[in-house]
């Protein structure tokens, strides 16, 4: 018989199966995972307001404050820019067009405010418990929740999975959380940001920068020194000289020293890095894109044990396991691993089999494509051809590269400060093989337009292992730029020319 106060035979001697804390894309994916198999769950969500003073719903990052937004914006500069194509097929539009920023501001929050509520509807689908509350642990299987008007829960479970992703970086000088914005909040600023300035060499840099320009505003860099570090670096050069192209003014290598109110401005003073001296100059935005934090230093990792880097505030796993066996982590908390949405999701889900339906297979992080959506895309999966010459030796890799410009882009011949809209031999297409390994492609790449969606066919390909041979009889579509990647010929090591002067 069991003592009083005990379990009854049989009965979990916790709450919940699982405790999730974090509601991203990730922790979503994975508390609805283990609530599918039968298990008992709860979720836990909380957004603490940027020091700008902007919150958002359920969803994480890429929801509210990343990858959708920011593909809406990009689009939408994207559509400006075709007017100039439309008028070169006849299309008789205004020389002047304008957009409007509080309407386009409106569009996108709305669409998120919908994503938000279809993610507590499929939560509550999925009869997994959601509590919009802060949670932190009080030991490996007790979480403590803490709602915004103070209310507290005392959550057990047998397993805890932290899904908390990360939030931007400052810069630690005088004026930056002050006077100056993120991504957290560009994306629902009320009114236009006008002169920007944006710092940070990050993609999320050139993202933002890119579609503000589109937009109309006078937009300008600030980097300390490379592009896209651990990208492919003559891509992210390329970039930057596109960038630089449709109007976007670089300043480099230069870093801010203090942020200060200058009438309805913000004075940014910086020092360039060449010569030592020290400049300023007045912005009406001021945009930090400087890294991003793993949301990890709050949750009282420490008590229970589980290690994690003081600095970056990431945490290593093994199969998504921290070193505490009942506590999980996924997304982009995680040490060395990239920070996308459909890895979160995937590992989420992956995660969720192995712990609840005998499942293996664990979550593979080699190989995973991305896009960065500047106004000219940039889509790669693999290695970059820095990191493939360090991983396979550079007698022992193949460079194909070919230069081109697409059929579409052929009717506009206008020009923008002497410089035309669509310039010749704008878009870049490399594949980089291991020649020791029967050519086997190991990293691809494109610059150009709809990257993301050629990416993703390639990137099949390249899981799948395929050989330079496999790409080379393959037929391709005609006309398109996707073809490409069936026809290269030209290689670095032959010295040719890889312009292309036809169709």
């Amino acid at each position: 018989m069991a003592a009083a106060g005990a379990p009854a035979e049989g009965a979990s001697a916790y709450e919940y199966d699982l405790v999730v804390i974090g509601g991203g894309s990730g922790g979503l994916a994975c508390a609805k995972e283990a609530a599918k198999l039968g298990k008992k769950v709860c979720l836990l969500d909380y957004v603490v307001p940027s020091p700008a003073g902007t919150s958002w719903g359920l969803g994480g990052t890429c929801v509210n404050v990343g990858c959708i937004p920011k593909k809406l914006m990009h689009n939408a500069g994207l559509l400006g820019e075709g007017f100039s194509d439309a008028r070169g097929y006849g299309w008789k539009l205004p020389e002047k067009i304008e957009m409007n920023w509080e309407d386009l501001v409106m569009g996108v929050q709305n669409h998120i405010g919908s994503l938000n509520w279809g993610y507590r509807v499929a939560l509550r689908e999925a009869s997994v418990k959601y509590l919009n509350a802060k949670g932190s642990f009080v030991d490996a299987h007790t979480v403590e929740a803490v709602e915004r008007n103070g209310t507290k829960h005392t959550l057990t479970a047998e397993r805890v999975v932290i899904a908390v992703g990360g939030r931007p970086k400052y810069l630690g000088v005088p004026g930056d959380k002050e006077l100056c914005i993120t991504s957290d909040d560009i994306f629902s600023r009320a009114t236009p940001p006008g002169k920007t300035l944006v710092v940070g060499a990050s993609y999320i840099a050139l993202e933002c920068a890119g579609f503000l320009r589109a937009l109309g505003y006078e937009v300008a860099v600030m980097a300390r020194s490379i592009f896209l570090r651990g990208f492919d670096q003559e891509i992210a050069e390329l970039i930057g000289k596109d960038m630089e192209r449709r109007g976007v003014r670089m300043i480099k290598p230069a870093v801010p020293t203090a942020f200060e109110r200058d009438g309805e401005q913000i004075k940014c003073t910086f020092k360039n890095l060449d010569f030592g001296v020290e400049m300023s100059e007045s912005f009406d935005t001021v945009l930090l894109a400087v890294g991003r934090d793993a949301c990890t230093f709050d949750l009282g990792l420490e008590k229970v044990g589980v290690t994690y880097d003081k600095s970056s505030g990431k945490i290593p796993v093994t199969a998504e396991q921290t070193n505490v066996p009942s506590i999980y982590a996924i997304g982009d908390v995680l040490e060395s691993r990239q920070e996308l949405t459909p890895v979160a999701i995937k590992a989420g889900i992956r995660l969720a089999r192995r712990l609840y339906a005998g499942a293996t297979l664990q979550m593979d992080y080699d190989a995973v494509p991305t896009t960065v959506f500047t106004p000219l895309e940039y889509g790669c999966v693999g290695y970059s051809e820095e990191a493939a010459t360090v991983k396979y030796g550079a007698d022992n890799i193949e460079v194909y590269v070919s230069y081109l410009k697409p059929l579409e882009w052929t009717m506009n011949h206008e020009e923008h400060n002497g410089e035309p809209v669509r310039a010749d031999n704008s878009v870049f297409v490399k594949l980089i093989t291991n020649t020791a390994d029967n050519e086997r492609v190991v990293g691809a790449h494109y610059l150009g337009p709809n990257a993301g969606e050629i990416i993703q066919g390639v990137a099949v390909a390249v899981k799948a292992n395929a050989t330079k041979a496999d790409f080379d009889d393959c037929i391709g579509i005609h006309p398109t730029v996707a073809e490409e990647f069936t026809i290269l010929e030209v290689t670095k090591r032959s010295g040719k020319s890889a312009l292309k002067k036809g169709c």
